[in-house]
């Protein structure tokens, strides 16, 4: 039977893992919807704050809305408890006390992950290079997923590390969602246009599921 603090340690490990990505693919979403304004992109910016539930906090240190200021806010900000570096951190230190229940697999990438990203994320990141770190965020979590899934045996310290990630999984679904209808769009005069389809696009790809969407619905955004 699952001791309640091993279950509770893998369920937070997972929600961190899975937070540390969804900071990465917020941050990837605002990029891309940044391509849509000719002229200043803070409004997109904020949309990806107000999405992490970070908006408060960042105006408190931060007074404008740039890809520069919401990119370290977002992923080196350790201050920040929601960022992918504190997140990581998080996950690693939750990791290393359930770490009996972790296979050397899953234990090993998640801290090479820690490993890697600290590293990375040591200095403020050239906008030119944000691309490249996002992929590097993304691909060290998904080297997380591969340990996890290919050698932890299909038990309850499974299904309690399966339900951190949904949990979390769920609740960012819901803020990018709710952000893009509410927040983005200018007016709803604007449904169905050019720019409100690419937003949708932009969504789909940050969240790595455009290519998922159109085998299913192949016509507009809708």
């Amino acid at each position: 039977m699952l001791l309640g603090r091993t279950a509770n340690g893998l369920y937070w490990m997972n929600r961190y893992i899975e937070r540390a990505e969804n900071m990465a693919r917020l941050v990837d979403a605002g990029l891309r919807m940044a391509l849509t304004r000719t002229q200043s992109a803070s409004e997109e910016w904020n949309s990806v704050l107000l999405s992490a539930g970070s908006d408060v906090t960042f105006s408190q240190k931060y007074s404008d809305y740039t890809a520069a200021n919401v990119a370290d806010f977002l992923l080196r900000d350790t201050s920040n408890p929601s960022s992918t570096m504190a997140s990581i951190e998080t996950a690693r230190n939750n990791a290393r006390m359930v770490r009996t229940a972790l296979t050397r697999e899953t234990w090993e990438s998640i801290n090479e992950a820690w490993m890697s990203l600290k590293r990375m994320l040591a200095k403020p990141i050239d906008e030119r290079d944000l691309p490249s770190v996002l992929d590097a965020i993304k691909r060290e979590t998904a080297l997380i997923r591969g340990s996890f899934y290919g050698t932890m045996l299909r038990n309850e310290i499974f299904d309690f590390s399966q339900l951190g990630t949904y949990v979390e999984r769920a609740d960012n679904t819901a803020r990018i969602l709710d952000v893009k209808y509410y927040v983005l769009l200018p007016s709803i005069s604007w449904v169905g246009s050019t720019l409100d389809n690419y937003q949708w696009e932009s969504i789909l790809r940050s969240v790595s599921a455009h290519r998922s969407y159109r085998w299913v619905y192949d016509a507009d955004y809708k």
